[in-house]
């Protein structure tokens, strides 16, 4: 795969509008797919959620994000959650670069009332080692063409109500990364596809 720039993706991004859920669910998040060009190339920022109990995701590999509060946009969202979790001013040396569409959650294998609506950030400068909050057990760094290369792509093992399933994920530098947030890279890897085809 060649080499991707903030450029590809703000091109990718700009050319098109996210789609929106037909309905709205009851309960509404954000999440932000913050990218920065660092020396291996285009990186993005993901983190592993802290174990905890009866939190369908603990321990799962994600973007930072979290639910939308009363009377806040989803933007604001993402960005107070970002900065929330691991320390990280969107509002301050970062370029909105678009949205992915919006998706429906899903947890222990059932449709949620919640969805998510992810975020593209750029980077404008080197960021400030992440403070992380007690949600967070890791953050890291991830090379953009390794989250998107198939070749990377593994059956992840997922047992539901004494079924053992064999869902989609990737796994990168130590991390699987599956579910939702392998969802948003999907996604992701076609509009920038998308963008290139044009």
């Amino acid at each position: 795969m060649r080499s991707l720039t903030l450029d590809d993706v703000r091109r990718a991004l700009h050319a098109r509008t996210p789609a929106r859920l037909r309905e709205p669910l009851p309960r509404q998040s954000a999440v932000a797919v913050v990218l920065r060009e660092g020396a291996p190339g285009l990186e993005a920022l993901l983190i592993r959620r802290a174990d905890r109990p009866g939190d369908p995701w603990s321990g799962q590999v994600a973007f930072p994000g979290g639910r939308a509060e009363p009377g806040e946009s989803l933007l604001q969202t993402a960005v107070r959650e970002t900065a929330e979790e691991v320390g990280l001013d969107l509002g301050s040396g970062a370029e909105l670069l678009g949205g992915l569409d919006e998706i429906q959650a899903i947890g222990r294998g059932r449709l949620l009332g919640l969805s998510i609506q992810p975020w593209v950030f750029g980077l404008m400068r080197e960021p400030d080692p992440p403070r992380l909050s007690g949600e967070v057990a890791s953050a890291h760094w991830v090379r953009v063409p390794d989250l998107l290369d198939p070749a990377r792509q593994a059956p992840f093992a997922y047992e539901h109500e004494g079924l053992l399933l064999e869902l989609p994920s990737l796994r990168v530098g130590g991390l699987v990364i599956w579910g939702l947030t392998y969802r948003m890279l999907s996604a992701f890897a076609e509009v920038l596809a998308a963008g290139e085809s044009r």
